[in-house]
């Protein structure tokens, strides 16, 4: 009987772990295929039949490594709609295999760009995002983050290219025959115009953390452990080093909270628009949408959180993506103790403020299925990707808030750092933290009601909004729109992106149409370069029906692919009564644009867009 550890894979707890994968890489750009070898080693030698996680990947062989003789196989005809087909290896006695396999052009992790699709649209890009059940589509693994691995990879790309990955770079160099592993023939391997990259991760991570990029690829030097990669247009590069001068700084800062920085590199990696998430916390090498470099470092608030995850989340991971919260309640919280050192107490406020308001607007998204309001969640049949939210971020960052002011922060500061020496490298659920918390803070279970926090739905009373004058000022004004009050010149002169974003998602949803162009008129909201300003700008356009912006809709959802603006953006388009014009046009764009859009955020725009038409 086949024991689950993860309602995402189909990994079983009775089997050895993988321990450590050795892959080689062929990438093939003209049919964006990656021809690939896994030499996959267990942390015992087994006798029967081991299952791994895949998605579309081909199998073509797989043998024992030192005997040369095949090892039987079967891929599953069945295919889970959101597990993947399951791989049964049949071992006796072998802690080792060696599996000849390809990716499929439709790799939901992979996103390859044709020239056109990238800055200098002269050669092709691809990248990965493996978060949260994707890395199965890359390699057969178990894909579950219980299960943490070591690896090694030999990346073989054409020589005009360079790649990076979350891994310590070891060389670039001549392809030598013999090294494919069963990827590809040597002829195809050693050809003239290819290069091979070495990588090493020596630090064992959960599966989702595996990440490669390749293509045009420069960098910047920004710190003592810190460069910043992008594609090779000078123009990206320097506005990037510029808005991430002061990662160093931060990196200190994580380090005062949290104990040394564990990863050597914390290299930054600014990937093309179509990036789905703000960022992406791969160790030693964050990835990260060019929709952060704002020009004013706020954008540096991303990296913050990304820089955080070193520790919780990549040093100490959530056991299964039930447990989400344990990775992003903590980061949050985390890169709002950095922001508040860094950039000041009115900043840390701002964001909390900001954080606040997308937890209440979360509850109204869910009230038809409240279980996902909950920290702990069952995600037993459902897709992490459909039901990825701010619940996780917000109510996690409120929990370990009100333990904070519970216990005063010279104490929540020390059972922090414990915390992290005593899970570090490991993967946990909510009951092992609740259980540290309880016995590290005798009676706090009488102070909070921690089954409430963990199990409960909504927002427990004892949440908090922010406080500060600056952020008080804003929501006032904010309801004086009502009213038809607009902020005066000299009450916003000082406000940056972040003070217009809190004010903009704090209006009234639908307001008169002449209202909403008469605010653009005089701020110019619509054409900010502040994308988290133009997308709260464009969602109450939307939602008055203001349909001068409609052209503005279209061109913010054509040249960016990170879901947290597509997402909003789709679901006012097309959610509640009437809407037909818009209908149609979140139609058209979709159709249009659909191509150029990672397959993470195809899926998500795929959902909204079925839900409501």
């Amino acid at each position: 009987m086949a024991s689950s550890i993860d309602p995402h894979s189909y990994t079983n707890s009775f089997h050895p772990f993988t321990t450590h994968i050795s892959l080689s890489l062929f990438f093939d750009f003209s049919s964006s295929i990656i021809h690939s070898s896994a030499l996959l080693s267990l942390s015992s030698p087994f006798s029967g039949d081991l299952s791994l996680d895949t998605r579309a990947l081909s199998i073509t062989s797989i043998i024992d490594p030192d005997t040369k003789t095949p090892i039987p196989f079967s891929l599953s005809s069945e295919i889970d709609p959101i597990k993947g087909a399951l791989l049964t290896v049949t071992l006796s006695d072998q802690s080792k295999f060696l599996v000849s396999f390809q990716t499929s052009p439709n790799s939901s992790a992979l996103q390859w760009l044709t020239p056109p699709q990238t800055f200098n649209k002269t050669l092709p890009f691809v990248y990965t995002q493996c978060q949260a059940i994707h890395a199965r589509s890359i390699f057969p693994c178990q894909d579950t983050p219980a299960a943490r691995i070591t690896y090694s990879a030999k990346i073989n790309i054409p020589r005009v290219l360079s790649a990076v990955m979350s891994a310590r770079h070891v060389e670039r160099r001549v392809p030598t025959a013999g090294e494919a592993g069963a990827a590809c023939d040597d002829s195809m391997w050693c050809a003239e115009d290819r290069i091979v990259e070495d990588f090493v991760m020596e630090q064992p991570i959960p599966p989702y953390l595996f990440a490669f990029a390749v293509g045009e690829i420069s960098h910047r030097e920004v710190g003592p452990r810190t460069r910043v990669y992008a594609e090779s247009v000078p123009s990206v590069l320097d506005s990037a080093a510029r808005e991430f001068a002061g990662t160093e700084d931060m990196i200190r800062q994580g380090e005062k909270l949290f104990g040394p920085y564990d990863w050597e590199r914390f290299d930054l990696l600014v990937l093309p628009r179509s990036f789905p998430y703000g960022g992406m916390e791969n160790p030693r090498m964050v990835f990260l949408t060019p929709t952060v470099i704002k020009g004013d470092a706020t954008g540096a608030q991303v990296v913050a959180h990304e820089l955080a995850h070193s520790w919780t989340g990549n040093l100490i991971t959530n056991k299964n993506n039930e447990h989400f919260w344990l990775n992003e309640g903590f980061t949050t919280y985390a890169e709002r103790r950095i922001v508040e050192v860094v950039q000041g107490e009115d900043r840390a406020a701002l964001n909390i403020g900001i954080g606040w308001k997308g937890l209440n607007d979360e509850m109204e998204r869910f009230k038809d299925n409240m279980e996902f309001t909950k920290l702990k969640t069952n995600q037993e049949g459902v897709d992490p990707d459909d039901v990825y939210s701010q619940v996780p971020y917000e109510k996690g960052f409120q929990f370990l808030w009100r333990i904070e002011r519970q216990i005063g922060r010279p104490a929540f500061d020390e059972f922090v750092k414990k915390y992290i020496t005593t899970f570090k490298f490991q993967s946990i659920d909510t009951e092992t933290f609740l259980d540290f918390l309880k016995a590290n803070v005798p009676d706090i279970e009488k102070e909070i009601n921690l089954e409430l926090w963990t199990e409960g739905t909504g927002i427990p009373p004892d949440a908090l909004a922010p406080e500060s004058k600056l952020y008080t000022k804003i929501t006032s004004l904010a309801h004086e729109f009502i009213h038809g009050r607009m902020p005066r010149d000299d009450e916003v002169a000082e406000w940056g992106g972040q003070e217009w974003e809190l004010y903009l998602e704090f209006l009234p949803k639908s307001v008169e149409a002449s209202q909403v162009s008469a605010l653009d008129a005089r701020y110019r909201l619509a054409e900010s370069k502040d994308y988290e300003v133009k997308v709260a700008f464009l969602q109450l356009a939307i939602s008055s029906g203001c349909r001068d912006y409609y052209g503005e809709v279209e061109k913010t959802l054509k040249e960016v692919g990170r879901m947290k603006y597509l997402r909003p953006l789709y679901t006012y388009l097309v959610q509640g009564p009437g809407k037909e014009e818009e209908k149609i046009l979140a139609k058209r764009v979709f159709a249009e644009t659909r191509a150029c859009y990672h397959p993470i955020a195809q899926g998500v725009v795929e959902a909204i867009l079925s839900k409501h038409l």
